[in-house]
């Protein structure tokens, strides 16, 4: 058969019994698809529900018959209950919604599961929050060593701003205390000493960050970009191996439990990759992965191509249903929840942001002829590219790239991707589409982060702030994910990953803090919220025909609903909860069960 998303066999709806069963074997062993159906009774029958099968009508059926891990039937109650042995498992739903597995095409799955293996790491809504964990670290960790805070980001703050160089000093006087934000950071006295940034210190020419200055030339303590600039030394105990595989484990369960029987690890470490792998082989591993490995872009680009064509050599560059390394990521450029987002306009002097120049436009990291050359590299070497383009001024420079080399050969198949691509415009949503880029986007993000956006860019720059209707409208397809890479839990992550609260961000546009509706026209409906996460995550991946939607010889990946998703009121969407997960077939997830 190929990679998934190159044949069409599996595309028709069959409504079998067990005559048509046998017929449809013989026309899929013409298609040469055997292997991947198979065609025992059924080992499973789910049936009285509501089947909302996602498939290209979004039809609606009653029951779904299961053998080994394939669907095998969708249809009415009597069509697929017929099809029973006398040891298939029938499952009544007493008329509960069932989806198809639902998927994350952004995840950091170790990062996020080792967040908080040192210590726990309160909420936080203030930045006296934010001071107080350092006074308590400070408390616990010994003094002239580092207390860094990571990914609690300033457009989530009450305040909305960064703790300053003095408040550090004061919550923390006798410790390095590094606030990191993403790719930016605030640092107290101790930490910029221990750094060597002073008054004389400038970055070497060519190399990434900027270093923000009062007026009297004294480093505040904002540093963007700069993570190479601190020395920074570790002072949380590191996890054992093992560690890594449980807490990698807890968190795949916690996937599960959200309905998450896939993901996209969008900047794997050869180390994640060795665990998922690790993980496989214990048959361990709940949810399918699909890797983009990190790829650092300020390296010589001889040392890229290097790295891109290992990648492509790899082992798991062959497909796999349960991990498959598929793509590249790398940066382009910094932060919106920071405010070093690349933009085409200047971002304005901000006090939120702690922005002086009123020329900045924020940072972009990759020259437009490395740009390029890394894109076609990934692409000759059949490896998906993305890159981290938040900014207007990034998302036209990656559109840029990509139809620079689709000017040489159609790229459309690839299925180029632009991760985050939070601030478009008209043009860049018609050139996604006339050139086939995909787009990995945030839903969440609207919500935890649009009452800043507006205090600092206004209505009318937030037109085209993730424009899900006009990028839908214009054929551009558009998957959901979370950019989950803190702490274990749906809604305590600081990127929420309840793929439901995404879908409800999708259909309202509502910010919290503000009676604002962001851009109201740009809502969508709730099929193609669901979509979101289903099918048109499953073309991201290039897995459309093995998953996405609930169709006769596709992966048994399903979840069974505490409510209807598609009647039950609107705020009601956020509030769904997953009774039960399958994947494969296995349960792997179960609300008051044991698996």
């Amino acid at each position: 058969m190929g990679e998934p998303g190159r044949s069409t066999a599996t595309e028709f709806r069959v409504r079998l019994n067990r005559a048509q069963l046998a017929g449809a074997r013989l026309c899929l062993l013409l298609f040469g698809l055997a292997t991947h159906v198979a065609w025992a009774d059924p080992s499973l029958i789910l049936y009285n529900g509501k089947v909302v099968t996602v498939d290209r009508e979004f039809s609606i059926a009653e029951a779904v018959a299961i053998s080994g891990d394939r669907i095998t039937a969708v249809g009415t109650n009597g069509e697929v209950r017929s099809l029973a042995a006398s040891d298939t498992r029938l499952v009544d739903l007493e008329g509960k919604t069932v989806l198809p597995g639902l998927i994350d095409t952004h995840t950091h799955p170790l990062g996020a599961a080792l967040y908080e293996f040192d210590h726990a790491v309160p909420e936080m809504e203030t930045v006296a929050d934010v001071l107080d964990y350092f006074r308590q670290r400070a408390r616990v960790v010994p003094e002239g060593s580092w207390i860094r805070l990571q990914q609690v980001f300033i457009t989530r703050l009450r305040e909305q701003r960064y703790p300053t160089r003095a408040e550090l000093d004061e919550a923390a006087p006798n410790h390095a205390a590094y606030f990191r934000t993403g790719p930016d950071a605030s640092l107290n006295s101790l930490a910029l000493e221990l750094s060597g940034i002073d008054k004389d210190f400038r970055i070497p020419q060519g190399a990434l960050g900027r270093i923000e200055r009062d007026a009297d030339g004294e480093p505040t303590g904002i540093i963007r970009s700069g993570a190479h600039l601190i020395k920074f030394e570790e002072s949380q105990r590191a996890p054992t191996r093992e560690d890594q595989r449980r807490r990698l484990r807890e968190l795949l369960a916690a996937y599960n439990r959200v309905g998450l029987t896939s993901i996209a690890d969008r900047n794997a470490s050869p180390e994640a990759v060795g665990l998922y792998e690790e993980l496989l082989g214990r048959n361990e591993l709940t949810a399918r992965v699909f890797v983009s490995a990190a790829i650092n872009a300020q390296a010589p680009l001889e040392d890229i191509e290097a790295s891109i064509a290992k990648l492509a050599r790899h082992p798991r560059h062959r497909y796999g249903p349960m991990l498959w390394l598929r793509g590249i990521k790398f940066f382009l450029d910094g932060g919106m929840l920071t405010g070093s987002a690349y933009m085409r306009e200047p971002w304005g002097v901000s006090d939120v942001y702690s922005i002086t120049d009123p020329d900045y436009r924020g940072l972009r990291f990759v020259p437009p002829g490395k740009t390029y050359a890394i894109l076609r590299l990934a692409l000759r070497h059949g490896l998906q590219p993305t890159a981290h383009s938040v900014g207007d001024g990034a998302v036209h420079a990656l559109i840029d790239a990509y139809e620079e080399i689709n000017d040489e050969f159609r790229v459309r198949d690839m299925r180029p991707c632009i991760t985050h691509s939070n601030f478009m415009s008209p043009e860049a949503v018609q050139r996604m589409a006339e050139i086939g880029i995909v787009a990995d986007l945030q839903p969440a993000w609207l919500e935890r982060d649009g009452a800043t956006l507006l205090k600092q860019f206004g209505e009318a720059r937030l037109r085209y702030f993730q424009p899900y209707k006009s990028l839908r409208d214009a054929g551009v397809i558009v998957g959901g994910g979370s950019d989950h890479m803190q702490k274990i839990g749906d809604m305590r992550s600081i990127n929420p990953y309840n793929p439901f609260f995404g879908m409800w961000i999708a259909l309202t546009r509502q910010p919290r803090w503000t009676d604002v509706t962001l851009q109201p026209e740009q809502r969508i409906t709730r099929q193609d919220a669901i979509r979101l996460y289903t099918a048109n995550n499953a073309y991201i991946t290039f897995t459309e025909n093995e998953k996405g939607s609930l169709e006769v010889g596709k992966l048994a990946d399903l979840i069974v609903l505490d409510r209807d998703i598609l009647e039950c009121p609107v705020e009601d969407v956020k509030r769904v909860q997953v009774e039960r997960a399958y994947l494969g077939g296995r349960l792997v997830h179960e609300t008051g069960g044991a698996l």
